[in-house]
């Protein structure tokens, strides 16, 4: 019996060690049509998925961990963080920090090992495959609201069919690497990636979840009759 949306959504998380097995080539497309089910202003439909995995996806990864090595300098192509985070918002990220690394065994001031951890993004986490999400320059800000829904459809439909999925933002920090490597329009911007495929039960990364904030802190109802 599949689960319905409400469970999907409440065991759905970011997974960072996956089994070796690999994805069909029809399960992922299974997964992209529905992602593309999302709504988008004006029907645009904006945001390109490329998928990616054996020796394809070995060798962006083989690209990416030499742009890394080899110091290449980071881009900004877009903005993912507020210049400036309220404490509400750091206390925040450094919640889901801590519970990431004490998951994972490693000391607050390990920083030798918080980076190796941190470059296994440009290792897609392992997965058996890769996606790289781009999205045409020209579109405006509110499309990449409209890409988001898209993106989330895909970790839904992902988790349905019993599959694991983690955005990962760092690729942008290479986005013309990636571009090159794999031939991309100069009119695509890179905007993520995503690891996808089964999530490694055993592994203590996958074992922490991050909290959500209560209703009532981003939520206000005005109109309703009383309870």
């Amino acid at each position: 019996m599949q689960p319905d949306l409400t469970q999907l959504l409440a065991q759905r998380r970011s997974v960072r060690a996956y089994l070796p097995d690999p994805v069909p080539r029809a399960a992922v497309a299974r997964i992209c049509t529905a992602a593309r089910m999302a709504p988008s202003g004006a029907n645009l439909q904006p945001g390109k998925f490329h998928v990616l995995a054996g020796y394809a996806l070995d060798g962006l990864k083989t690209c990416l961990s030499e742009a890394v090595t080899n110091g290449a300098e980071i881009e900004s192509e877009y903005s993912y963080f507020p210049p400036t985070m309220s404490a509400g918002l750091k206390a925040r990220q450094r919640a889901a920090g801590f519970a990431l690394y004490n998951a994972l065994g490693i000391a607050r001031r390990d920083v030798a090992a918080r980076r190796a951890n941190f470059d296994r993004n440009y290792r897609f986490f392992d997965a058996p495959v890769g996606i790289i999400v781009t999205i045409d320059r020209d579109m405006g800000k509110g499309c990449f609201m409209d890409l988001g829904l898209s993106m989330m459809a895909l970790f839904l439909a992902a988790e349905a069919e019993g599959y694991g999925t983690s955005g990962i933002g760092a690729i942008a920090n290479y986005g013309s690497v990636v571009r090159k490597h794999l031939d991309l329009p100069a009119d695509e911007m890179v905007v993520c990636g995503i690891a996808l495929g089964r999530a490694d039960p055993d592994a203590a990364v996958n074992q922490f979840k991050t909290d959500r904030a209560p209703l009532a802190d981003f939520t206000s109802f005005r109109g309703f009759d009383p309870e």
